[in-house]
């Protein structure tokens, strides 16, 4: 593979989605939300094995996991009106953080 990096983020846009839409799904009751939540979860599960052939695992499941949770704490925020403290604030910034001395260290 050329370049996994685009993958990589179209695997995490995949899965916060589907993330996103399990709130929706109202514990998996209401169809639409749930065939979205299985749908970009096998998406991004299909993505993300395409990336690991190329990028090391750690990297790539840290990046995964820290690029995703941010995302899903602003989805909250932006989306479901979740508030957020500043303990929380402190949290996303070191996550970024991480992520960036991961990518950084590779």
């Amino acid at each position: 593979m050329s370049n996994p990096w685009p993958l990589l983020m179209l695997a995490i846009t995949a899965e916060v989605v589907g993330t996103s839409c399990l709130r929706l799904s109202q514990g998996m009751t209401k169809p639409l939300p749930t065939v979205l939540v299985f749908l970009a979860y096998a998406i991004a599960m299909g993505l993300l094995s395409k990336v690991v052939m190329s990028l090391p695992l750690g990297l790539t499941y840290a990046l995964w996991s820290g690029i995703g949770t941010v995302a899903i704490v602003l989805v909250g925020w932006l989306a479901y009106q979740q508030t957020l403290s500043v303990a929380q604030l402190i949290g996303i910034g070191m996550i970024t953080s991480g992520v960036v001395l991961v990518n950084i260290g590779r």
